[in-house]
């Protein structure tokens, strides 16, 4: 018979096993039935289209492109928020960003046009594949949840005046962990609260940061590769690359189907 170090020698080889990446509560490994991962999506330039706000942009600042400094300038200022606080919600820094990108361009920035940029944001439509890819999913059995930088009557909103609440089971905000994306806590509060594990949990997202932070926390990831947005080239790299949501929705139904 086996002595007993050689039992508890053992008996720790199995348990190390069983807690490896894929490992199931049976001990498998790799090769193991893999359960369905619940689908999280971004929502801004992933899900709406922000460009439909150019026009304001043109009217304020005489160039529809000053949008893209703007929303660079907002995703920087939530890192900061984050790294260094104080933390104010998406919309209050958004609103800051304008104030800011306006002075550095000595523009002179009406309050109706500063409005109405703003209040756009709520009302941004999805881009074309978005409904068809969801669709998609929702028949092949995926649970969808929603996990954004946006303050939660903001998503509301913005998933209701986009015609799209209806496809989501639940919407996460970052306001509840007050860190926003691609800070590991927000991540974590949706797994928390969905009863599962990170690896259960696949985000969909067009920004190569969130794709990054969701990995690193442990999650899957799949990137909409949107004209202009590519991956990060020194990042974990997502094991679904597609063009928009029907391609994408096409690789993760013959990717993550249980078998």
């Amino acid at each position: 018979m086996p002595s007993r170090r050689a039992f508890v020698a053992a008996t720790l080889a199995g348990a190390a096993l069983s807690a490896l990446p894929g490992a199931t509560a049976q001990g498998g490994g790799q090769g193991s039935a893999r359960r369905r991962p619940i689908l999280v999506f971004d929502v801004n330039e992933t899900m709406l289209d922000i460009n439909a706000l150019e026009p304001h942009f043109a009217r304020a600042f005489g160039d529809g492109q000053v949008l893209r400094e703007w929303f660079s300038t907002v995703l920087q200022y939530s890192n900061v928020a984050t790294l260094a606080g104080p933390y104010s919600d998406f919309g209050a820094i958004a609103g800051a960003a304008l104030d800011m990108v306006a002075a550095a361009r000595r523009a002179s920035l009406t309050p109706g046009d500063r409005d109405l940029i703003l209040s756009g944001t709520r009302s941004l439509p999805p881009h074309p594949d978005v409904r068809p890819g969801l669709d998609q999913l929702r028949k092949g059995g995926f649970r969808l949840v929603t996990l954004t930088n946006s303050a939660p009557l903001a998503v509301a909103q913005q998933l209701k005046n986009a015609g799209l609440t209806d496809l989501f089971e639940r919407s996460f905000s970052v306001d509840t962990v007050k860190r926003f994306k691609p800070a590991p806590e927000p991540y974590r509060y949706v797994a928390q609260e969905l009863g599962v594990g990170l690896g259960d949990l696949r985000m969909i997202a067009a920004h190569a940061w969130d794709i990054v932070g969701a990995i690193q926390a442990g999650c899957l990831g799949a990137f909409i590769a949107r004209p202009g947005k590519v991956l990060y080239p020194l990042g974990p790299k997502p094991d679904i690359v597609a063009p928009d949501f029907q391609a994408a929705a096409k690789q993760i139904l013959a990717l993550d189907q249980p078998r």
